[in-house]
């Protein structure tokens, strides 16, 4: 288990501020979300005439009633760079005061370089660092972590976190129970590193917590790769132990986060899970305690798009003003692995 923003030893050297004294003071800031959704929309409709399956039967059993496809040539580098595009606008910042780009996926433009590179060239960005996380569907959780850390060391000021996926390229369209699940779509935040402040009551990411166990590799995987077959392969799940899974520890990584920061659930506002379906969304509520209300969901038109569930979701909830300032907001997600991870937001 990680814990990211817990406190450093102090710096015993002669400096006006101590390490410990940075660490507890600098805190990452977010500006400002975006999101883009490819324009092909797939119905459970349309799904139903190439598989056996129905629009009921979907719906019943994970909540979702359509998902986005990525067009013909349209790749993860074009959706993650419209996404944030779009979060840059809403922050209002410019391209040019980012100085790192985290990025999240499973889907990358080629095996090398990062597709954060191209995204960095996309934006017209010519100073910092770009990479790429990957722990599929906690990738966000995972990549807001890394960029929430080297901002809090001062190693950049402006990051782009971004979760972009074009899943629709490793689903095997005629196994229904995973193709039904997915879809395209990619989400930014923007976050900044604001000057030192007393106020224990300050907006910004308080705390996040990363998990994995290689036990349950086997429970959710693509069945290729460079190094194992030289092909992308196909998702391939053992539906009941993810799902079996999925609820607790994804309800125990908020429970970590609210404790770590001497709170409790009811202090959450709003609770933003990852995306996969509806009942383990409702199985999360139900086992935290928190009102329906209280949790954003937008599986139903969208499906799992994977990293980008998040991001995606926190775009809503900006959108249509649920999220306010001071606001508290829990994110958490559960990915291939297993990796899982929370955090915890004041708005």
């Amino acid at each position: 288990m990680l814990h990211s923003n817990d406190n450093p030893p102090t710096d015993n050297s002669d400096s006006n501020l101590s390490v410990k004294d940075s660490f507890e003071l600098q805190r990452s800031v977010v500006l400002g979300c975006g999101a883009y959704l490819p324009e092909r929309v797939l119905t459970n409709t349309e799904l139903s005439t190439r598989i056996d399956t129905s629009d009921e039967w979907i719906r019943k059993r994970t909540g979702i009633e359509q998902r986005h496809i990525a067009a013909d040539g349209e790749l993860t580098s074009d959706l993650a760079a419209a996404a944030s595009r779009r979060a840059l606008a809403a922050a209002g910042v410019a391209a040019d005061e980012v100085d790192l780009i985290v990025l999240a996926t499973s889907t990358p433009d080629n095996t090398f370089p990062a597709t954060s590179t191209r995204v960095q060239a996309m934006l017209g960005i010519k100073q910092g660092v770009a990479f790429d996380v990957q722990a599929v569907c906690s990738g966000f959780v995972y990549a807001l972590s890394v960029a929430d850390n080297m901002l809090r060391l001062g190693q950049a000021r402006t990051a782009l976190v971004i979760g972009a996926e074009v899943f629709s390229r490793i689903l095997d369209w005629k196994d229904r129970s995973t193709c039904v699940l997915f879809g395209d779509g990619a989400g930014a935040v923007v976050l900044r590193a604001m000057a030192p402040q007393n106020d224990s009551n300050a907006r910004g990411i308080l705390s996040t917590h990363l998990f994995s166990d290689g036990a349950y590799y086997d429970s959710l995987y693509v069945d290729g790769g460079p190094a194992s077959t030289g092909t992308a392969g196909f998702i391939r799940m053992d539906g009941k132990e993810v799902f079996r899974q999925a609820v607790n520890l994804m309800s125990s990584a908020v429970e970590t986060a609210v404790a770590h920061n001497g709170m409790s659930v009811s202090d959450i506002d709003l609770l933003v899970p990852h995306q996969a379906n509806i009942r383990i969304i409702d199985g999360i509520g139900r086992r935290l305690g928190v009102a329906g209300e209280r949790v954003v969901v937008t599986v139903q038109g969208q499906a799992n798009t994977s990293a980008a569930t998040i991001p995606l979701a926190l775009t809503a909830a900006q959108d249509d003003k649920r999220i306010h300032p001071g606001d508290i907001v829990a994110l958490c997600a559960l990915g291939g692995g297993f990796a899982w991870g929370s955090a915890l937001i004041r708005w």
